[in-house]
């Protein structure tokens, strides 16, 4: 039997797999994780390097934090702490962190002084000169330094009159290509969420089926936030405090309908759910910053023989694809294999976009399974699984995903909930 303590429904469902604490990764991963790039950047010939993308500095620091157009940038040395540049509304998030070498400025447009609060008015000060020249205190004049892109001209110019001996090399690559690659700690957080994700459709199907027609795919979206919000707070319980219960995100949706009929539909959810629909459940849970997906495709019947031919194929599209991937195969290869199932069925006109994506703490990112990506997948990349077909002529569409571990052999499915007739095709 299931804890049915915050449930809505008079049924029983498979139990949800139990989640245990941490949920958030410990400090010692993140200093480990600082250690990791410092010897890359050594490799490189790098003295150092600037982050300023929120995901890197997550990444790398830990911290959570709000972006906004507030400079915010972490400084790690190939030898030494990091250093950590912010505004003051971020201070006590920061002075209750590990980083402790820390400068920083009252406010966005600033003036005055630093590392204080500042009243007298007066025309703005350049931060990135700031920055820099808080480096150049520490050190670092004649240093070569990692920048994460490329920057224009009137922005090297500034950079150069802080630090004119410096050296400034584009060098986010190497962040970025340790974030493709998840650790052993990372895997287990995200499937944590995963698990999570799997009861939640465990719960909105049965939901759906008490339900059936009584209800809106918008009254299914609200349950099942209400009902996975109380479930993961009674294990995090919250304190109110910095640093904990951080990186949660209930992503779910549900639409139904003829909103299902197009890929990212730009309506409103809002739709009685009637016998014959097509309806997807989607979740993107995100504990400590980690998510990953978990989409059914389900169908109300009576289903007609096309509905039945689609959904088949794009269920046997979206098996192909997680097989497949597996390290040293190429991205698009891939892409047009799993494809090319669809077009060899006669459903051509229903392909819409690419079957995959890379997974990272941003959502989306690279690669991509596409016929335009040539990245050769390695071990520990992830990928969402969602090849979907769409008719919007009849006003239905089918989207399964899923979120695969790149193996050596195949992909691994970390999201569980069955992509079976049995599990999709429902009565209401």
């Amino acid at each position: 039997m299931s804890d049915r303590s915050d449930s809505k429904i008079p049924v029983s469902i498979p139990p949800m797999k139990p989640l245990k604490a941490p949920f958030r990764l410990p400090e010692e991963w993140y200093r480990k994780n600082v250690m990791r790039l410092q010897a890359r950047l050594e490799e490189n010939g790098l003295d150092g390097i600037i982050l300023e993308n929120v995901w890197n500095i997550i990444y790398f620091s830990g911290l959570f934090h709000t972006q906004t157009e507030r400079p915010l940038w972490l400084f790690i040395p190939t030898r030494g702490e990091p250093v950590f540049f912010h505004p003051a509304l971020d201070r006590d998030l920061i002075d209750n962190w590990w980083i402790r070498d820390t400068e920083w400025y009252f406010d966005y447009p600033h003036h005055g002084g630093y590392n204080k609060v500042v009243y007298e008015p007066g025309p703005p000060q350049d931060l990135l000169q700031w920055m820099l020249a808080s480096l150049a205190q520490r050190g670092f004049t004649r240093a070569t330094l990692g920048i994460e892109a490329e920057v224009g001209p009137s922005v090297e110019a500034r950079m150069r009159t802080a630090l004119p001996g410096a050296t400034f090399k584009v060098a986010g690559d190497i962040c970025f290509r340790m974030r493709l690659i998840k650790t052993p700690e990372e895997i287990a957080l995200l499937q944590k969420a995963l698990d999570l994700q799997d009861h939640l459709l465990e719960y909105a199907r049965a939901f759906i089926l008490e339900h059936g027609t009584g209800v809106t795919d918008f009254e299914v979206e609200l349950e099942i936030r209400r009902y996975a919000t109380h479930k993961l707070m009674k294990l995090i319980r919250p304190d109110g405090r910095p640093h904990n219960g951080v990186g949660i995100f209930i992503g779910v949706s549900c639409r139904a309908g003829v909103s299902t009929a197009y890929p990212h539909p730009n309506q409103f959810y809002y739709h009685k759910i009637e016998r014959g629909d097509a309806i997807q459940i989607a979740g993107w849970v995100h504990i400590g910053g980690y998510e990953g997906e978990c989409y059914r495709a389900i169908q109300t019947c009576p289903m007609t023989e096309l509905q039945e031919k689609t959904w088949r194929i794009h269920t046997e599209m979206t098996w192909l694809q997680a097989e497949l991937s597996r390290a040293g195969s190429r991205c698009n290869e891939i892409a047009c294999q799993t494809l090319k199932v669809a077009r060899d069925a006669g459903l051509e006109k229903f392909i819409y976009h690419r079957p995959a994506h890379g997974i990272g703490m941003e959502g989306h990112q690279d690669p991509c399974l596409s016929p335009g990506d040539e990245t050769v997948l390695q071990e520990g990349m992830v990928l969402s699984n969602e090849p979907g077909l769409y008719n919007p002529e009849e006003g239905w569409g089918y989207t399964h995903s899923n979120t695969v571990l790149v193996g050596q052999e195949k992909g691994t499915l970390l999201s569980k909930t069955p992509m079976t007739e049995e599990w999709c095709w429902l009565e209401i």
